[in-house]
């Protein structure tokens, strides 16, 4: 079988350039060229090629939801040549910061990279799977990877990978996924990546990154403050809120046409919330009738409409990924809390009551977690809670944590923190374990979002 995707060469990226404004005719909708060739970069500067040799029948070998703390022990030998180093380095990295693995010391393998797998080398050292792979170089890159069952001796999994010889990242990655997908059962994170917002020549900038804070790159959107990026269900847009002139707008960065738009601006605050599922509306929220409020724009119409009515504070709306309701945050109870209301604005009950300051809800996947921001001994702490009410859980207890937001599998949260003096962007599973930074120390990082896949 064979299978094609499209990805991105991070290593063949040229300086991005910034992006220059069009000049200005008058009209309402400011639209903004594009002119990055980073962004073919990011997704769909090379091809890899996926050979799959043989898939044994499905086993899990990690149950992922279950309560237990026990890393699933792997041995990962080291791949040939400085191609296959960098392969290694990557796939050990992508399984470590799950938490789900307990990869082994490779001072205590006995059995070679050149010899055949033979399972007593293993289970001497207590490894329960193993990953062999070797590497080819020519104008293009082959890999072949090979996954073997240490206790029944078999090999489980394998599969041959061709890309150019930049993408070896994502090579590693695609392999990872692969691997975590065959002994867990759920699919990898190890393709994704994160927006976020960091410090730009003493202004906000727009960056994008993979999901284990690999590749920074800026985007060069720039503003006096840009802030809440969020993703199109398709990966393909971004929708972010950014102060210009005075004046704060709603912009919509489309990858497919490498445009910048501005999609809706008025006086006041203005806030971007996330997309409906059919990628063509969003939710934000407005100060732009005095109050503050929730609407929905439909981007091609420029059709917007208020959801919710009265003098309280309504800010900080989630759509869920049904569509069919709003996750917000409201004062109208006396203190910030979370509520829950139809996508059309009906029905809104309070999902908090505890504490007097609760915000920034963002929805799982599935629709049965949401995940906020609370404080907590005077400081902000990330809690999840499931749409019902029940089940409330903090996650974090060290500095202030902010902006969480789930991976595309649910399982992990990527979120900010100040935890180490300067606010930084970590990742933790989403029942709070493994919590790892993954900005460098230098860099001031806030509002990240997980991108779809």
């Amino acid at each position: 079988m064979s299978i094609e995707a499209r990805s991105q060469s991070p290593r063949a990226t040229r300086s991005p350039r910034r992006i220059r404004p069009s000049a200005d005719r008058g009209e309402k909708s400011e639209v903004r060229s594009i002119r990055l060739k980073f962004f073919l970069v990011i997704f769909s500067l090379f091809t890899i090629h996926f050979s799959l040799f043989t898939f044994a029948d499905a086993k899990v070998y990690i149950d992922i939801t279950s309560p237990e703390k026990t890393r699933f022990p792997i041995a990962i030998q080291e791949f040939n040549g400085a191609e296959g180093k960098d392969i290694t380095d990557i796939i050990r990295n992508d399984l470590d910061i799950t938490g789900f693995f307990m990869c082994i010391d490779k001072n205590s393998y006995i059995e070679s990279p050149a010899q055949a797998f033979d399972s007593k080398n293993w289970r001497i050292i207590g490894a329960e799977a193993v990953i062999k792979g070797t590497v080819s170089v020519d104008q293009n890159l082959s890999v072949r990877v090979s996954l073997y069952d240490v206790f029944d001796g078999v090999e489980i999994l394998r599969k041959e990978y061709k890309g150019q010889r930049s993408s070896i990242r994502q090579i590693a990655h695609a392999a990872a996924n692969d691997i975590y997908r065959h002994i867990t059962g759920e699919d990898g994170i190890f393709r994704t990546k994160a927006a976020f917002i960091a410090e730009d020549e003493d202004k906000k900038g727009l960056y994008i990154m993979d999901w284990d804070g690999a590749e920074i790159k800026r985007l060069g959107i720039r503003g006096d403050f840009v802030l809440q990026p969020h993703w199109s269900k398709d990966g393909t847009k971004i929708v972010y809120s950014s102060e210009r002139s005075r004046q704060w707008g709603i912009y919509l960065l489309d990858f497919t046409k490498m445009t910048e738009r501005k999609i809706f601006s008025s006086n006041g605050l203005n806030m971007a919330g996330n997309f409906f599922p059919n990628g063509d509306e969003i939710v934000f929220s407005s100060s732009k009738d005095e109050t503050y409020g929730i609407y929905s724009l439909k981007i091609a119409e420029s059709k917007i409409t208020r959801i919710t009515s009265g003098r309280g504070i309504d800010v900080s709306p989630s759509v869920s990924p049904d569509g069919k309701q709003i996750v917000l945050v409201s004062d109208r109870g006396g203190s910030p809390q979370i509520y829950i209301m139809s996508s059309k604005g009906y029905d809104v009950r309070r999902l908090t009551f505890e504490g007097f300051y609760n915000t920034s809800p963002s929805w799982s996947p599935d629709g049965k977690r949401i995940i906020f921001v609370g404080r907590n001994a005077g400081k902000n702490q990330i809690f999840i809670i499931a749409p019902d009410g029940s089940g409330r859980t903090m996650l974090t207890d060290t500095g202030n944590n902010e902006d969480p937001s789930f991976s595309p599998n649910g399982g992990f949260i990527i979120f900010s923190s100040d935890r180490d003096g300067i606010k930084g962007i970590y990742i933790m599973r989403a029942n709070g374990e493994s919590q790892k930074k993954i900005t460098p120390a230098w860099l001031k990082a806030s509002n990240p979002k997980w991108s779809p896949n």
